[in-house]
């Protein structure tokens, strides 16, 4: 009974005078005073990448100090370090400055592309209206009356579109074809429609029956499905009877080239010694191509409804270029994927870091003795570190650590899209007064 008070006493207290807890500070505070935080960081940083490398040079160098501990010489000349390090250094300067002019190009296209969507956006939502009830427009008519309610429907899905792009631009770039991604719901409109050979001029849903943008990878053949030769996507929906999916999806991978030649029979004239070429019809499209294509298809119907008075054909034309440069953006970026750094550099590049660092070792080791293998992993340490970093920069639409985070660039500009069609007034709505041109008096 007397033991338990003083513990009884003693949990009262705690309960009633208040915790104090040291406060915690966080890493991106103490980088202001030191780098000891990234000194000692091993998460982000290019150790994983290079962990291999650099203890083999290390086993090297040891195995090079035990054989002169027992008497072996193994001794080079100080003359050969020395040029070799120009020559690595050299090299090495190069390939890190253009991988990152890589990287940076794919960065500058990509916030270009985002700039022009936005302005696209802002415009179309602003600029596109319904004429005035009272005022017929010049010369022209509409073909299909149309309310409020459907513009702003129409000019959602468009707006829609634009944000579509940025996502199909990412997927596109990394090599994931169809529209099976999950980002992509609630992001490509309903209504989005396509034409291709086997429906051309029949609107087709844009997750029901995409066949030629369909993640063919994603798709798991049923036992039924596979001795009839048809495919069933991952969502469980069979695909349309009049769409062939054995044919190539339209947003194809980012390859070094996009056609193929056959050579087929040889030309009877020559004999055997001519073949000729047999190009494939059933050519395809990249998916952020056609979303550009029906960009400019609700452009062009804007203008013909009459629904663009407000800007003229010169603000029409502005939209347009909009547009174009959207393309230009994505074609820059297409660039830098497909224009990788020749693979015979990197390989003679990584030839010269190692003759180097393994040269390094026999150099040394009759001056420093035992002392010398840490030095010359340091060394290996901060060559290989500097390759490996251009070596994960030089493709900068990935999804590694390293790369450019598409993922946040796109759900950012998602938001912003979002808040346009929902809380921001379209065309004169909420505007201050009105001026119809007579002055104040």
């Amino acid at each position: 009974m007397n033991e338990s008070m003083p513990t009884t006493m003693k949990s009262s207290f705690a309960s009633v005078l208040p915790k104090f807890q040291a406060p915690r500070i966080k890493r991106k505070y103490l980088r202001q005073y030191s780098w000891l935080p990234d000194v000692f960081r091993i998460k982000g940083s290019i150790i994983g990448r290079i962990v291999g490398p650099v203890i083999t040079v290390t086993l090297f160098a040891t195995l090079v100090t035990v054989a002169w501990s027992k008497g072996y010489k193994l001794v080079l000349t100080n003359s050969i370090v020395p040029l070799l390090s120009v020559v690595v250094g050299l090299i090495l300067v190069f390939r890190n400055s253009t991988s990152y002019d890589r990287y940076w190009e794919g960065r500058k296209s990509f916030a270009g592309m985002t700039s022009n969507i936005r302005n696209l956006s802002r415009q179309i939502w602003v600029n596109v209206a319904l004429p005035p009830a009272d005022q017929d427009v010049k010369g022209k008519s509409s073909l299909t009356p149309i309310t409020a309610a459907q513009l702003r429907r129409r000019k959602t899905e468009t707006l829609q579109l634009c944000l579509s792009f940025a996502f199909a631009v990412k997927h596109y770039l990394r090599g994931e074809d169809g529209i099976t991604w999950e980002d992509y719901r609630g992001v490509l409109p309903a209504s989005f429609a396509r034409y291709d050979d086997a429906t051309y001029g029949h609107k087709i849903d844009a997750f029901e029956s995409y066949a030629a943008t369909r993640n063919t990878s994603l798709e798991a053949p049923t036992h039924g499905a596979a001795t009839s030769g048809q495919a069933t996507p991952i969502s469980g929906r069979t695909s349309p009877e009049i769409i062939n999916i054995t044919k190539g999806d339209a947003t194809k991978r980012v390859r070094p080239k996009r056609s193929k030649q056959k050579f087929g029979q040889s030309t009877p004239l020559l004999s055997g010694s001519h073949q000729t070429v047999d190009f494939f019809p059933d050519a395809s499209l990249p998916l952020p191509l056609i979303i550009a294509h029906e960009l400019t298809r609700m452009l062009f119907y804007f203008r013909r409804e009459g629904l663009l008075e407000t800007v003229g054909p010169a603000g029409t034309n502005a939209m347009n270029v909009l547009v174009q440069s959207m393309v230009d953006q994505l074609t820059a970026m297409e660039r830098v994927a497909n224009t990788p750094i020749p693979v015979s550099y990197g390989i003679h590049l990584k030839q010269c870091v190692t003759l180097y660092l393994f040269a390094l070792p026999l150099t040394l080791v009759n001056d420093l003795g035992w002392t010398m293998i840490p030095l010359v992993t340091v060394v290996a340490f901060t060559f290989m570190g500097i390759e490996g970093i251009a070596d994960e920069i030089e493709m900068p639409f990935g999804d590694d650590g390293g790369d450019l985070p598409l993922d946040r660039y796109c759900h950012d500009l998602k938001e912003e899209i979002n808040y346009i069609i929902h809380r921001l007034p379209q065309m004169g709505e909420g505007a201050y007064g009105y001026d119809d041109g007579e002055g104040d008096d």
